[in-house]
């Protein structure tokens, strides 16, 4: 073993032809112009090495000393370019050049991912994406021309216009694993994108048109929902060699065909959850990341809502910070279904760069796929940024597709990360906001629900499963994660579906006053601890723990009266649907007497006990009717339901929140994408050079460096729960 060789064996039939001589020279000294023709002997061999890690570092060593000298980096990535500018050129036919197109995206993957995560100084200018002014060039090649957006413009067309078939499959998928390397330069930063970040290969998918960009969009999307597998039916052999001689795939059955130039891990690790169906995982990574992407820029430009950006730096004023436009945010947010240009005959005119897609297959795999917490963000971007998949969602007759994974997945809470629980609470918020959802989730009837186990639902209703789950989602949070977030976001969705409940069952009635009662008790041990603290004196120091519990109880002394308003929304609004809600408030009535002359909550106690005295005097009328059972006070309830008239009782403003995103999501989605991108698409790096998110450095590897990625994800989603009064 040793050094990658640069020079011929001795006694070998012409070695300057073997794949062990071709990538030594490669990664040499020597330079090779750019029409030299070793670039086709290299990249028409079959690259069958298997070297083993450390060769391979070896290699990526001496590439990254010399490419200073050779620009063998840029070089390879102008030759990926005219081989994908001839594959787009052929249609998808299969041709030799295919061959030519893979081995050169996967030699650039292997060693521009070197030098990405070993850049000195986070110095991206290592990479030397440019020629000497001394270089030949062939006729017709400009030599100034900028090969990062060279290399962009092309891997994009040919993602964007070629579609995935047997022949295409393997190209389409290494070139987005070269996407998802070629952007990692965001590893290098921290998570507020500063005016010093340099993300060459992303600054330059963004400066592509428009046109080109909702091709991308589109195609990034359409693999997602399609899913294709990798072809193992296919015949490699023929698509990608002459004759007897094999191809540059030695078989088919990962997912990466076997590309045995240099050990596939080393690029992967094959732990990844995506690996199940890596070209569909990975175009969904690649687009949320470009989709996510902002550029802190220095300028004159007019100063956006984003002016005060903490990312600036010290030493240039914020006021001269501004974010350019992503053109792949836009195109998603104005993607609209494909169903709908069938009703567009009469001639009118649509924006020829609209992205179109089958709103109602996106629906379908969001609804097999929201286990997975990529799914849960694509999901998430798209209600909340994309208003015509939002409406197309509410106006579905079959919501349960949608709602019940993510029902699923709240409840088994405890095995997820708090940032997937988190978006999927923020979904179903979204949701919460328009009425017609809220009506529609109570007439829908679900025969069982197999995973919940702490009681039998039989026949319950989709919209009382949610409230179920949202309540049991309050109680697990109480208890493990004490975030404010969580609580309030959902609080926030029980208020907005309050004065639609319709049929509330028995056990999600019983829930909703247990949950008052477990708040209550919460709120009087903390009201006992600071009058114990405050003590005689009656004042409150400065910085004290009296001070701290002071203001958690007034954290608590609003979710009481958010639940409070929650009850009132129903009697107010929807009583006489509601029977199982008012005996559940009879049935417990007795965890409301503390709170009846409370100044904080008098007046909305005030309606419940009206309530409660209409339906007590109801039931008290009938005490010659002998023992009561559980059944004959609630036919009474139902029947006095009928004739309750609601007189005397005081009207308040519904409760409406609604959810405003940070002004800065980026900060919080693009670590979350990466992490995700990093474990689920199994892509190594070195956790040395990490920045956008914190990494254990006692562990030696991330990934192919060794264990999962951490479980826990990087920061908080700031969020804002407005209330809409």
């Amino acid at each position: 073993m040793g050094a990658v060789p640069s020079t011929p064996r001795p006694g070998s039939a012409r070695p300057q032809d073997t794949a062990e001589y071709l990538v030594g020279t490669f990664v040499g000294e020597k330079s090779f112009p750019l029409g030299s023709d070793f670039w086709q002997k290299l990249l028409e061999h079959p690259l069958n090495l298997r070297w083993p890690n450390d060769r391979v570092q070896e290699a990526c060593q001496r590439f990254a000393q010399n490419n200073y000298k050779t620009r063998h980096l840029a070089k390879v990535l102008i030759h990926l370019s005219q081989c994908l500018q001839e594959c787009i050129s052929t249609s998808g036919a299969p041709s030799p050049v295919y061959m030519k197109a893979i081995n050169a995206v996967y030699i650039s993957s292997v060693f521009l991912k070197y030098l990405i995560e070993n850049a000195q100084s986070n110095n991206i200018e290592d990479l030397c994406l440019s020629l000497d002014e001394s270089e030949p060039v062939p006729d017709g090649f400009i030599r100034d021309i900028n090969i990062e957006n060279l290399v962009m413009h092309n891997v994009l067309r040919f993602i964007g216009s070629i579609d995935v078939s047997t022949n295409t499959y393997l190209l389409h998928q290494e070139l987005l694993s070269f996407l998802l390397i070629a952007m990692a330069t965001q590893l290098l930063y921290g998570p507020s994108p500063g005016p010093t970040d340099v993300n060459l290969f992303i600054d330059a998918a963004m400066a592509q048109e428009s046109s080109l960009v909702s091709l991308v969009v589109r195609r990034l999307l359409l693999n997602y929902i399609m899913r294709p597998h990798v072809p193992l039916n296919s015949t490699p052999y023929s698509l990608f060699s002459e004759g007897s001689q094999p191809g540059v795939l030695q078989r088919v059955s990962s997912a990466a065909a076997t590309f045995v130039l240099l050990p596939f891990n080393y690029l992967v690790s094959s732990n990844g959850e995506g690996m199940r169906n890596p070209l569909a995982s990975y175009s969904l990574h690649v687009l949320l990341i470009l989709n996510y992407y902002h550029k802190c820029i220095v300028g004159d430009e007019p100063v956006t809502d984003r002016s005060d950006d903490s990312a600036a730096s010290d030493s240039i004023p914020k006021a001269n910070t501004y974010f350019s436009d992503n053109p792949y945010c836009k195109a998603l947010e104005s993607a609209r279904d494909i169903e709908l240009d069938r009703v567009d005959i009469e001639g009118n005119p649509h924006n020829g760069s609209l992205v179109r897609l089958p709103f109602a297959s996106l629906f379908d795999t969001l609804g097999m796929c929201l286990g997975d917490e990529t799914a849960v963000l694509l999901l998430y971007t798209l209600v909340h940024g994309n208003s015509d998949f939002l409406e197309y969602v509410l106006v579905r007759t079959d919501l349960d597709t949608l709602l019940m994974p993510i029902l699923e997945t709240l409840y088994n809470a405890s095995k997820r990360t708090s940032n997937h629980i988190y978006i999927l609470l923020i979904i179903l918020l979204i949701l919460s906001q328009d009425s017609s959802f809220n009506a529609s989730i109570h007439k829908m009837i679900l025969p069982s629900v197999s995973w919940y186990q702490e009681h039998l639902l039989h026949q319950t209703s989709l919209g009382s499963l949610m409230v179920i789950i949202l309540i049991r989602t309050v109680k697990y949070n109480l208890s493990k994660l004490k975030d404010l977030y969580l609580h309030t976001t959902c609080l926030a969705t029980l208020a907005n579906m309050a004065p639609h409940v319709h049929r509330l069952s028995a056990y999600a009635s019983q829930r909703l006053v247990s949950l008052f009662y477990m708040l209550s008790r919460k709120y009087n041990k903390l009201a006992e601890r600071i009058d114990d603290k405050i003590g005689k004196s009656g004042l409150v120091e400065q910085g004290s723990l009296a001070e701290d519990l002071s203001a958690e109880l007034h954290i608590y002394t609003d979710f009481l009266r958010i639940v409070l308003e929650i009850l009132n929304a129903i009697l107010t609004y929807a009583l006489p649907r509601n029977p199982e809600v008012v005996y559940a408030i009879m049935h417990r009535q007795e965890v409301f007497q503390p709170f009846k002359s409370h100044p904080r909550f008098n007046e909305l106690i005030e309606n419940i006990y009206m309530v409660l005295d209409f339906f007590n005097s109801r039931v008290d009328a009938h005490t010659e009717d002998g023992e009561w059972s559980v059944e004959k006070v609630l036919q009474l309830v139902i029947i006095n339901c009928r004739s309750w008239r609601g007189e005397g009782m005081k009207m308040f403003t519904q409760l409406h929140f609604s959810y405003e995103q940070e002004s800065h999501p980026e900060e919080f989605f693009t670590p979350y994408i990466w992490r995700l991108a990093l474990t689920r698409c199994g892509i190594s790096f070195n956790p040395g050079a990490i920045n956008l998110f914190p990494v254990d450095l006692s562990v030696e590897k991330l990934n192919d460096y060794g264990g999962d990625v951490d479980k826990r994800q990087n920061g908080v989603l700031d969020q804002h729960v407005q209330l809409d009064v």
